[in-house]
């Protein structure tokens, strides 16, 4: 299983990770994240003990239903079968000090727990992908609001743009970008993620 995500795919959105601009780019910022990052039913969020600056942002994951490599973007939609909501961790601190060296900074994004997922809901449950909302509460209060409308790369073009250079397989996950940065998480904090009225997401940090 391989876990796809988007950086700054949001109009305004928080682009601080890579300090690029998307609309000067010519193709959309990615990383990727193994599949020991992924955290799922509601297990707790673990703290690791190599960052003082945990951040997080929420955002709408699409889960790969076929194989597909070189997809159109007017087939794209055969290709996922289910939406949730999901949390991509960060640690600041490390980030900026990989980036400062001119390093990769993958274990910044994908240390373990790092990509937290939802239950997923059949697409056929929403209406219009175009037009999605979702959110998420830490400790009962709205912390992070944003609409699919306003990605700047839509999920179809983002799975045709991707399976150019990755073979798309059964249970691959695409994280598709986040409308802005949440602040730091601290131990104790209780987050809950939703697609329009669907609480998808609900789990503690330790």
């Amino acid at each position: 299983m391989k876990i796809f995500a988007i950086g700054a795919n949001y109009a305004s959105g928080s682009n601080k990770e890579t300090e690029i601009s998307f609309l000067k780019q010519e193709a959309p910022v990615v990383f990727m994240k193994p599949d020991s990052a992924l955290l799922k039913d509601g297990r707790p969020f673990f703290i690791p003990d190599f960052s003082d600056d945990i951040c997080c942002e929420v955002e709408v994951v699409v889960r790969i239903s076929r194989l597909g490599k070189n997809i159109s973007p007017r087939f794209a939609y055969r290709y996922y079968d289910a939406l949730t909501v999901g949390v991509d961790f960060t640690a600041r601190d490390l980030l900026r000090k990989l980036q400062a060296a001119g390093n990769p900074w993958e274990i910044a994004k994908g240390f373990d727990g790092a990509a937290v997922v939802g239950n997923f809901v059949p697409i056929e449950a929403f209406s219009d992908m175009q037009w999605i909302n979702f959110g998420l509460k830490v400790n009962e209060e709205w912390v992070q609001q944003g609409s699919t409308s306003n990605l700047l790369l839509k999920v179809d073009e983002l799975i045709a743009w991707l399976s150019r250079f990755y073979t798309l397989k059964m249970g691959d996950l695409l994280f598709t970008g986040a409308p802005s940065m949440v602040g730091p998480v601290f131990v104790g904090q209780h987050l809950q993620g939703y697609l329009e009225d669907k609480k998808l997401l609900d789990f503690y940090v330790r």
